[in-house]
């Protein structure tokens, strides 16, 4: 029999995880043998956790959910520069006796607007929320060359904290009135239960691209919202799927295909 190799996503909490789903779908495409299970962590158990996880030798590494990110990258090893200057870790991996830490969230973003075909460089882009979803995708959103990101959030400090963070970027805080966007991203919870209720300074028309930086195997509020005035309108599944994947390959070197699984989690929202 294979080596098992033991795997898993925490967070608090976990119960709506997907990721036990995805990874078991990699793992059988890989030839794999894991064992991958949604942990439910408490913050003040954090640490006694990951010594307890990774006592066991056959653990490879595991998955970072809120609120456990910022903690995550307080662990001692090896950080990534995203990660450090994120300060949040969804991916740690066990090599010998080091961790390494990584986020693989910006890239997940980044390579799901890549299959959608949606480019960037250039775009008004209205970021609504400033908390640890917009914060994992700000690093490598500014790199893209976009030409200019403001973000909307009802705490106006926590706003302008993370605005300060590009500063040599076109990143700032607060609309302009009558402005026009090309993308619309929401990062906030609000898109995830309830109903959205739309900053007023939104203005938006058909050609306006839509993301929800969240998922669900249902359409999410923002979609619902969205869907009013554009078909350009996605979740973060794709995102979700392919953070996924880099976190697969950060652990066993080999690139999973992810069209079988995002059809897969398609069949399971019909």
């Amino acid at each position: 029999m294979s080596k098992k190799f033991k795997l898993g996503v925490i967070g608090n909490p976990i119960e709506h995880s997907l990721s036990p789903f995805i990874h078991s779908r990699f793992a059988r495409e890989q030839n794999l043998n894991i064992d991958y299970q949604a942990y439910k962590v408490e913050e003040g158990n954090f640490d006694n956790f990951i010594s307890e996880f990774f006592s066991d030798k056959s653990s490879r590494g595991l998955n970072v959910t809120l609120p456990l990110k910022n903690l995550a990258a307080n662990i001692e090893g090896e950080i990534s520069e995203e990660a450090k200057f994120i300060n949040a870790v969804n991916t740690i991996t066990k090599s010998n006796r080091n961790f390494k830490l990584e986020s693989t969230d910006g890239m997940g973003f980044m390579t799901d607007l890549k299959h959608k075909e949606i480019d960037i460089a250039g775009k008004n882009i209205l970021i609504v929320g400033a908390g640890a979803a917009v914060e994992s995708i700000l690093f490598r959103l500014v790199r893209s060359e976009p030409s200019k990101i403001t973000i909307l959030n009802r705490t106006k400090e926590k706003a302008l904290r993370l605005c300060s963070n590009y500063h040599n970027h076109n990143v700032e805080y607060g609309c302009q009135e009558d402005a026009k966007y090309d993308i619309i991203i929401n990062g906030s919870s609000a898109g995830l239960t309830g109903s959205f209720n739309p900053p007023k300074e939104i203005i938006a028309t058909n050609k306006t691209i839509f993301y929800d930086l969240n998922y669900s195997l249902g359409k999410t509020p923002f979609c619902e919202w969205a869907l009013e005035f554009s078909k350009n309108v996605h979740d973060g599944t794709g995102m979700l799927v392919n953070q996924a994947a880099q976190s697969f390959k950060l652990w066993f070197g080999a690139t999973p295909q992810i069209n079988m699984v995002l059809e897969d989690l398609k069949s399971l929202s019909e």
